[in-house]
């Protein structure tokens, strides 16, 4: 698999870089404050430090047109694909560290499945802010690579997302497909048959291999 730039062509399809954000107190404040597990990863929806910053108004005024947000993040260690998700409005991605995004489009997926081989990987610098929009398939981010090396220290992200999401899964009553891959607030999901989220009840919809950074 070749891991593309989000600076390149190949982005445009998925997202895009946002600029004139200043994200420093923002990552310094992510990095001093948050957790970065070794063998895993967390994820918290909306943070209250990060949240209480100037910069959290600024993206809610500006790159969410108004709309509230939530301002959380996910840290840890990944070099995984295991699942694929999407929402209604985009995610904002802002990672501390190098990060890679592995990426696939909404309208590849037929009947709640799609063939991992339609999954793209795009390598995020540290301080990129990365617009990703709502018909692009993503799940956790994954260690930065270098030449075949993952990096072995992780990741930290701060994740901007419409407020609400990814809290708990709304009780509803199928009314149509797509709802059997609700797997929580805001959170379409399908999962590769090897994930944790698979056993754990998730709808299994990515089939080919289990994309691995580790095995490049």
């Amino acid at each position: 698999m070749k891991i593309k730039s989000v600076f390149g062509h190949s982005f445009e399809r998925y997202g895009k870089v946002l600029t004139g954000y200043d994200v420093k107190e923002l990552l310094s404040k992510l990095d001093s404050t948050t957790e970065k597990p070794k063998d895993k990863v967390i994820y918290t929806p909306g943070d209250a430090g990060l949240e209480s910053l100037p910069v959290a108004k600024q993206f809610s005024a500006n790159a969410y047109g108004g709309m509230p947000i939530q301002i959380g993040y996910c840290n840890g260690f990944n070099t995984k694909l295991n699942c694929l998700e999407w929402h209604r409005g985009s995610e904002i991605n802002i990672p501390s560290t190098d990060i890679v995004l592995l990426l696939a489009p909404l309208q590849s997926v037929k009947n709640g499945k799609l063939n991992t081989n339609c999954v793209e990987a795009f390598y995020v610098p540290a301080g990129t802010v990365v617009q990703v929009y709502e018909t692009t398939l993503h799940y956790a981010p994954c260690n930065a690579v270098k030449g075949k090396e993952v990096n072995p220290d992780g990741f930290r992200v701060v994740i901007i997302l419409p407020k609400g999401t990814n809290l708990d899964k709304p009780q509803i009553s199928a009314v149509d497909k797509e709802d059997k891959l609700l797997w929580a607030a805001n959170k379409w999901l399908i999962a590769h048959p090897d994930s944790a989220e698979a056993k754990q009840g998730a709808f299994v919809g990515l089939q080919g291999a289990n994309i691995n950074l580790a095995n490049l």
